[in-house]
């Protein structure tokens, strides 16, 4: 071979002395990717790159709607395994107590009698009513209306029909029955704190009652509580501010 003809041969087939690819065509020397494009220099693992400032509304939006899918799903699990159980022993009384709770009449009567009594007994029977008021009104005109959940398909998760009682045709959440009874508890317990754990326990089996029959998913349960415990709060709040305007008006 001439000597002319070997200086081509090495300026065409020159090669990087320990990586077989030329520099710059797009490889690193020892890594086998271009610097930049999502991978590290040794691991060769991607990075997850930097949320842009522009991308972050839309980035906390879907992992919103990532939870709330969560959510949903452990919501339907649980009133399946409630579903599910066989409690022939709760079945009835947890119906009847459920079907008693309509129109919070458990509550109304206990008003009643806490209403014979004067002093602290009939400042939580006002209350607990204004309480309830309260609830009512923002599960049913408000919350129901917003969400517009539908209620649970009792029959595809085969509630066993000895604890049916009738599938009301507003939305499902939250649970109106568990709010009502929560507020007045709320509010009546803390004006007569000896009545607190009585009613907390009755609004507490009031609201698995309806989870129990088929009517409601643990989430609308746990939503009417929580509305309940703030509507409970605004009623004292409420009756705070009359009392004190009245001792003002008196004195």
């Amino acid at each position: 071979m001439s000597s002319e003809d070997a200086s081509r041969y090495e300026d065409g087939g020159r090669h990087e002395e320990g990586g077989g690819h030329k520099a710059g065509d797009g490889f690193e020397e020892g890594g086998g990717h271009k610097a930049g494009d999502g991978f590290e220099e040794a691991g060769g693992t991607r990075t997850v790159p930097p949320v842009r400032l522009r991308d972050r509304p839309r980035a906390a939006v879907s992992t919103a709607q990532a939870v709330l899918h969560d959510l949903r799903m452990v919501d339907g699990a649980v009133y399946g395994a409630v579903a599910a159980t066989p409690t022939p022993a709760l079945d009835v009384g947890l119906r009847r107590l459920s079907h008693a709770a309509d129109h919070s009449k458990i509550s109304f009567a206990v008003a009643a009698g806490l209403a014979l009594f004067p002093g602290r007994p009939r400042r939580a029977a006002a209350a607990g009513l204004g309480a309830i008021a309260i609830a009512s009104a923002t599960a049913n005109l408000l919350g129901k209306r917003l969400v517009r959940r539908p209620r649970p398909d009792r029959e595809a998760a085969r509630v066993v029909v000895g604890r049916h009682v009738p599938m009301p045709e507003s939305a499902s959440f939250p649970s109106g029955h568990t709010a009502s009874a929560v507020a007045f508890a709320t509010a009546a317990g803390v004006v007569l704190p000896p009545a607190a754990v009585p009613l907390g326990l009755l609004a507490w089996a009031v609201g698995y009652s309806r989870v129990h029959t088929g009517v409601h998913y643990p989430g609308d349960v746990a939503a009417g509580a929580v509305l309940g415990l703030a509507s409970g709060a605004a009623s004292l709040a409420v009756g705070a501010s009359l009392l004190k305007a009245g001792r003002a008006a008196a004195g």
